[in-house]
């Protein structure tokens, strides 16, 4: 059996975000969403959330391009002259690899980000960070430890073999291997480690703000073993803070599309969130790696 998790990022973002979450678990195949707690539309997103009991909410953590939880003067190291979260990722990196201060800082806002999900009253199925800014090692090592004390049990690892790409685009497969393929190994390991659930692939990197309804629907079609997670980016049109050129209203209607609904209603796959996988052991590495 096949598992599944199709998510949605940025659950809290806007008003147009928390419309199109709604709308694909309601009448898609959404699943599970991933909240930013201090995200200007974070408390329309909770209210919602909580009307929506078999929707599977996690934690967005946000450490760049956002503004922290924490007063900008309890996270100096981390922020720039406006008080924003720093939007150069490498240089922050090296910040905080190299600076203690930044360390400890990093790790009271990743503490006080789980204490307002934790007081939300929401169930944690997940979490995962923002521009997967997890990866690095220093900030995935304080998430996995912060996050056990809060009950975390399940990461997002983005790890995207290429052979389902292939199998719906066939010129998809053909860029070079991420540079961040070895930081997300050493991510899932760890994971793993701590006891907790990590997915055995995940999709939405390379289509990120590009999963239309035929690439969707051509994923779930040719879904590796294992457990998989599928992640988009709806939104119901524009708004304050998005990327551009993301595609949001085509993400939305992908995750409601007719063909999209067909596919998911296969005999094979379950779907559902993290929570619901928790007993479930990985694919092995053989059967994962035939489809690199």
């Amino acid at each position: 059996m096949k598992r599944l998790v199709v998510t949605a990022d940025d659950f809290g973002a806007a008003r147009e975000v928390n419309d199109a979450i709604e709308a694909a678990h309601r009448g898609g195949i959404l699943t599970a969403a991933s909240l930013m707690v201090a995200a200007p539309a974070a408390a329309d997103a909770i209210t919602r959330a909580r009307r929506m009991p078999a929707l599977r909410v996690g934690l967005h953590l946000v450490l760049v391009d956002g503004r922290p939880l924490l007063p900008a003067r309890a996270v100096t190291r981390l922020v720039d002259r406006e008080g924003r979260f720093r939007t150069d990722l490498a240089g922050l990196g090296a910040v905080i690899a190299c600076s203690r201060m930044a360390r400890r800082q990093l790790a009271a806002e990743i503490g006080a980000q789980f204490e307002a999900y934790v007081a939300t009253g929401l169930p944690l199925d997940h979490c995962n960070a923002h521009k997967h800014y997890h990866l690095h090692p220093v900030v995935g090592r304080v998430l996995l430890a912060v996050g056990a004390r809060y009950g975390l049990r399940a990461v997002r690892v983005p790890l995207e073999p290429a052979r389902p790409l292939r199998a719906v685009e066939p010129r998809s497969g053909a860029a070079a291997v991420p540079f961040t393929a070895p930081w997300a190994h050493l991510l899932r390991r760890r994971v793993r480690a701590a006891g907790m659930l990590a997915p055995d692939q995940v999709f939405g990197l390379r289509w990120s703000g590009h999963m239309t309804t035929p690439r969707l629907a051509g994923l779930i079609a040719n879904l590796p073993p294992g457990l998989t997670e599928i992640y988009l980016h709806p939104a119901t049109g524009r708004y304050a803070g998005d990327a551009p050129g993301y595609q949001y209203r085509e993400e939305m209607a992908a995750l409601m599309a007719p063909e999209v609904l067909a596919a998911a209603r296969s005999d094979s796959l379950r779907r559902g969130g993290f929570s619901d996988f928790q007993d479930a052991e990985p694919a092995p590495p053989s059967a994962v790696a035939g489809w690199r």
